[in-house]
């Protein structure tokens, strides 16, 4: 039995831009009994179908998905990767399709009725695991520029100079190159956790620290609520699509004897 409940919300904003290309849902897995999916795309190019996509295929395969009994990290952090590679897939034969090159980010995380966590990422857009309102992690390039000086033999330069070369960039929908997912993974999960997944148009304009107090602080509605005016805010007229999926662990309300004591009534 876990010592927490689940809190959890998505919210958006169109910022300055004329379309709304950025997606984020969550998701229960229908065999899959206590487990809980967020996932958030922020659309590069093609608008927004290649983060429709992400959502949809998402879906399918988290309802696919029978845990069984305590299945290993390993096995769940397939589920994150298969998300990543069939979704890249169709995103491709689609751009084939209606000749265009349709790209997006990706962030996907798993809670587990076993108090574990776990997280894949591709692309700039973000996760942020707090505690206690206290930044503990945050997804970055540090892992693709790895798999790029490992894998492709890249000098560590050219590697952490992928942003600006469409062969590299790392992104689902690329035609150049496969996307790397980089998996992250925190077990014990407890009260007082929290998860921020969100696109560049919102952590563009906030601190480690000021997203976590806000996230600790409030419930899910209330922080992205605060955090979408102070991104439009930030952004002077200059903001891009906005949007986020907020997780909390928090702890559940005490239970109330559901009973009424009275006199007992004398035996005839």
């Amino acid at each position: 039995m876990t010592s927490y409940k689940i809190e959890a919300g998505t919210a958006q904003h169109i910022g300055n831009r004329a379309q709304q290309n950025d997606r984020a849902a969550l998701f229960t897995g229908a065999h899959a009994p206590g487990y809980v999916m967020a996932v958030l795309a922020d659309g590069i190019a093609g608008g927004a179908s290649a983060s429709e996509q992400v959502l949809h295929t998402a879906k399918q395969l988290f309802d696919e998905f029978k845990p069984g009994d305590n299945p290993g990290i390993a096995r769940l952090s397939e589920l994150l990767r298969e998300i990543v590679h069939e979704t890249h897939m169709v995103i491709k034969m689609n751009g084939v399709a209606t000749m265009s090159e349709p790209q997006c980010t990706f962030v996907g995380l798993l809670i587990t009725p076993a108090g574990q966590a776990l997280w894949a990422h591709v692309g700039d857009s973000r996760l942020y695991r707090f505690a206690a309102g206290h930044c503990q992690h945050r997804t970055s390039d540090a892992g693709y520029i790895e798999h790029l000086v490992g894998t492709d033999k890249l000098p560590p330069d050219a590697a952490r100079n992928h942003r600006h070369s469409k062969i590299l960039v790392n992104v689902l929908g690329n035609s150049r190159k496969e996307p790397h997912a980089t998996i992250g993974v925190h077990e014990k999960l407890a009260a007082g956790d929290a998860f921020l997944l969100c696109s560049d148009g919102l952590w563009h304009f906030f601190t480690d620290a000021e997203l976590g107090a806000v996230v600790s602080k409030n419930t899910p509605r209330q922080a992205s609520e605060m955090l979408i005016s102070k991104a439009q805010e930030r952004a002077q007229g200059k903001g891009g699509n906005c949007t986020m999926a907020i997780v909390k662990l928090v702890k559940p309300p005490k239970e109330v004897p559901n009973y009424t004591v009275r006199k007992m009534g004398r035996a005839v």
